[in-house]
């Protein structure tokens, strides 16, 4: 059996402790926010999404939590021609890689979904993805209410502002 010993300056060992955990914490910052950016950053594929499982997950991945029952499938033609009235749902979908366009006279199914985890705590919030055999060809997110909004899948960050509003509603009107 061996022992070794070794005297040690109190400064360099206080000095060795503080840089590493310097290091640590560098290393733990360096970690959190590229782990945020790349998830804020990649692009989920919109193929293969062939099951309910499936297009739960393709939600997910936009940090949507939805009840794992839809509120609606509906089967829709998309039209051979869009007018005027599309513009603005065309640069939407277009904004998220989508082109219905090529979808043109095609039947897609719309599968809609209640999502629990709206940033703001607005309830009724649905999320809905237009599907072409197992391809996700349009999604987005809307509020059914009469002042309500509608924007693409990815995660608005909900501002304190916002926050206050939604919570102070009730008791305002």
């Amino acid at each position: 059996m061996f022992i070794y010993t070794a005297k040690l300056d109190r400064r360099r060992l206080i000095a060795g402790g503080v840089g590493a955990l310097a290091l640590v914490c560098a290393l733990g910052l360096f970690l959190a926010f590229s782990g945020r950016s790349a998830a804020a950053g990649q692009t989920v594929s919109p193929k293969g999404v062939k099951t309910a499982e499936d297009r739960l997950a393709y939600l997910g991945a936009y940090g949507w939590l939805v009840r794992e029952e839809p509120l609606a499938v509906e089967e829709l033609v998309i039209p051979k021609e869009f007018g005027a009235e599309y513009a603005d749902y065309l640069s939407l979908q277009s904004q998220q890689g989508f082109d219905l366009a090529r979808y043109a006279g095609k039947t897609v199914k719309r599968y809609t979904y209640e999502i629990l985890n709206y940033p703001t705590g607005e309830t009724g919030v649905q999320a809905s993805l237009l599907m072409y055999k197992n391809t996700v060809v349009g999604a987005d997110v809307l509020s059914p209410a009469l002042d309500g909004f509608i924007h693409g899948l990815e995660m608005p960050q909900a501002t304190q502002a916002q926050i206050i509003q939604e919570a102070a509603g009730p008791l305002l009107g």
